[in-house]
């Protein structure tokens, strides 16, 4: 059984959706919450596994619910705003149902919750369903002028910092440029065979051609290590670690 709570400031879309929640064997409706405060209350002192959440809410958005919690449970975002979808896939929600959605759009986002992991064994120290780690995106979606464009995690070779941006070289001529932090970056590709190197480049691993003399060489372009990252990148390039 999946604990769920659903969280929306319109009664009138909170009402459809308790009333999906109800039709679907294998999901348990634990509360229903008009604002993220309430939410926010209800998983600190539930067992809460999903969370149906608006991002539209007056005081706290659903997207500052979930970078509030240390140990969010899965997320489906439900909103009549489709630009907020790049947002949320970056904090690995498992699905975005743009309003209005069908109870057969419903079904299918809750059917990937169901099949994150055997609800028998699949919970971490918290005590919530947690995504196992090759079901997390592989992919980056990010924004290249008014484009949504996603981008395969294996067709990157390096990213390069560029002032207010950053640049994702792949086997493509021109590099995309999006507005992006090297550090957010980092921290969704670190587990995903990616490396900082430098304060201005993170690299693939696996495309890594040559390394020598502090200077890494992928597909002809000469990347440096930067003096605070060589321990790491050496103990991982050398002992094959990452």
């Amino acid at each position: 059984m999946i604990r769920c709570i659903a969280i929306d400031d319109e009664p009138l879309a909170l009402n459809l959706v308790r009333g999906y929640i109800e039709k679907v064997p294998f999901l348990e409706l634990l509360a229903t919450c008009e604002s993220a405060y309430e939410a926010m209350d209800m998983v600190k002192k539930s067992q809460v596994d999903l969370m149906l959440l608006d991002i539209n809410m007056p005081d706290l958005s659903g997207i500052q619910l979930i970078r509030s919690l240390s140990h969010p449970p899965a997320v489906i975002l439900t909103t009549a705003y489709e630009q907020y979808a790049l947002e949320g896939y970056e904090l690995n929600v498992i699905d975005y149902l743009l309003k209005p959605f069908s109870f057969e759009r419903f079904l299918k986002a809750v059917n990937k919750v169901r099949a994150l992991q055997p609800l028998s064994a699949d919970t971490n120290h918290t005590g919530r369903l947690q995504p196992p780690a090759d079901s997390l995106h592989d992919y980056l979606l990010v924004r290249v002028e008014h484009h949504i464009v996603k981008v395969n995690l294996e067709d990157i070779h390096y990213i390069e910092s560029y002032k207010d941006y950053v640049k994702i070289y792949t086997a493509a001529e021109k590099p995309l440029l999006t507005i992006k932090s090297m550090k957010a970056l980092e921290d969704m590709l670190l587990d995903k065979g990616f490396i900082r190197v430098h304060r201005s480049y993170l690299v693939a691993f696996r495309k890594i051609d040559s390394f020598r003399n502090n200077r890494i060489m992928i597909r002809g372009k000469n990347i440096p290590v930067g003096e605070n990252y060589r321990e790491n990148f050496y103990e991982k390039f050398i002992r094959g670690k990452l």
